[in-house]
């Protein structure tokens, strides 16, 4: 055993030295001595996020400490590093770091339970992100499948007319459930525009974007990235009445980039984890995360079906934790259900990942999204919502263009989420979850393209 490991990291180091490596993962063995203490939770909670606790009786553990700010500084002293992003739910570091003695002395650290690469150097602006998308306005009329139109409306929702009412979710929105007083991070590539789009106006207008960070060059700028996290917000935020209005006009927002579309690496699921813990420390209700994981730039670092088990990487664990804490986690299934891999990736997953599929505008699966179970064959996806010919906003204009993928669907699911849960406070994020999964179209007979199908709201 001892020399196995002793080969393993000889490995490691091998592999470093080439230096085709230059961001890592620290992971401690435990918390150490630590300045914060679970009877004093307003050292690193904000009472939002307190109050969620108390409401649902969910208690404090040791995951919602800091990691020991001894051991951070250990490891960014130990020579040429700089700390990237903070996991106390995994309990690690990502760090930058070119300095092969100092990742020997880190791993010599006896809190130090193992040092790992998780990205390659940064080479060109290749853009990795999976997205199946149709640009240019479209003015095809959507399918209305037999469900009649509000006669009292409150908004004309214009081009996305159907994938709002597909859901019923105009029902919610006539009875003044609009996400009001609900907060939600949409985890990302980048939110390019959404401070100038007029897609966007009302949320700018009424303060409903409540923060942004960039946990991928650590700042607080996200508008100057991947559009694809603008479109995702585009789904549930726009108010532009008669042309295209979204799932949850009022909610109010943080925006968090964690994904770097230039590349694929493990490191943007750590990132993930990081922006994760900020919402449940924010006291938010819902993420949504149009992010899956499978393979990567190197396939030193791919995973296999046999890792989908529900809990198994960074990013499911991440997800699985923020349930735990109260938090909805909604996430798309992937968009691979055409190619070889054919199954949900990561963290759509995860035990407690609320799972979205998609469908096109006459109910029926669509080709590309992905297919359940995972590989301890929990039923995956867990709903669907229109996912083909979704409407989105256009990065240029922000008026409404047509793109495909889970990535559209699952915001969609995340807005109707934040109306029900306004509707009814007192529920739990797992009561929100079986409600629309019980009101669903297929729940009775669920499958595993679309799971239990498509909610009703009303």
């Amino acid at each position: 055993m001892k020399n196995g490991f002793i080969l393993l990291l000889f490995s490691f180091f091998c592999l470093a030295g080439k230096g085709q490596y230059s961001r890592y993962i620290i992971k401690f063995k435990n918390k150490g001595s630590n300045n914060y203490s679970l009877s004093n939770p307003s050292q690193f909670l904000t009472q939002r996020a307190i109050d969620r606790r108390i409401r649902y009786n969910i208690s404090l553990d040791s995951s919602d400490l800091p990691v020991s700010s001894s051991y951070i500084d250990s490891v960014r002293l130990s020579g040429s590093v700089t700390i990237l992003n903070i996991s106390k739910w995994l309990n690690q570091v990502s760090i930058f770091t070119n300095d092969q003695q100092a990742l020997a002395r880190i791993n010599s650290f006896s809190f130090v339970e193992n040092t790992s690469p998780i990205a390659a150097k940064q080479i060109g602006n290749q853009v990795k992100f999976k997205v199946q998308e149709s640009t240019g306005i479209n003015n095809n009329s959507l399918a209305n499948a037999g469900r009649q139109t509000s006669v009292n409306g409150y908004f004309n929702y214009g081009r996305s007319d159907w994938q709002v009412k597909m859901l019923q979710a105009d029902f919610l929105h006539n009875h003044g459930f609009r996400g009001n007083g609900m907060q939600m991070a949409i985890l990302d590539a980048g939110f390019y525009h959404y401070n100038t789009l007029p897609t966007f106006d009302s949320i700018r207008l009424n303060n409903q974007i409540l923060g942004t960070w960039d946990f991928v060059a650590n700042d607080a700028n996200v508008t100057n990235d991947d559009n694809h996290g603008m479109k995702c917000l585009s789904v549930i935020s726009a108010n532009l009445p008669g042309v295209f209005v979204g799932s949850a006009p009022k909610t109010s927002f943080y925006l968090y980039r964690t994904e770097d579309a230039n590349s694929e690496y493990p490191i943007e699921e750590h990132n993930l984890a990081s922006g994760a813990e900020r919402a449940d420390s924010l006291g938010l209700d819902i993420c949504s995360i149009s992010l899956g994981y499978n393979t990567f730039d190197s396939s030193y670092f791919d995973y296999t079906y046999s890792n989908m088990t529900g809990n198994y990487t960074m990013s499911a664990r991440a997800v699985n934790t923020a349930a735990r804490k109260g938090l909805m986690m909604v996430v798309s299934a992937g968009n691979e259900g055409n190619g070889s891999w054919h199954y949900v990736t990561t963290p759509g997953d995860a035990d407690s990942a609320f799972t979205v599929g998609a469908v096109d505008s006459l109910l029926n699966p669509s080709n590309f999204s992905s297919y359940g179970p995972n590989f301890n064959n929990l039923q995956k996806p867990n709903v669907a919502a229109l996912g083909s010919r979704a409407i989105v906003a256009d990065a240029v204009s922000g008026l409404p263009m047509t793109s495909s993928g889970t990535s559209f669907s699952c915001p969609n699911i995340a807005g109707i989420s934040s109306c029900l849960w306004q509707a009814f406070p007192e529920a739990a994020n797992s009561d929100i979850k079986n409600a629309l999964q019980e009101s669903a179209s297929s729940f009775n007979n669920p499958n595993y393209r679309i799971g239990y199908g498509i909610p009703d709201c009303k």
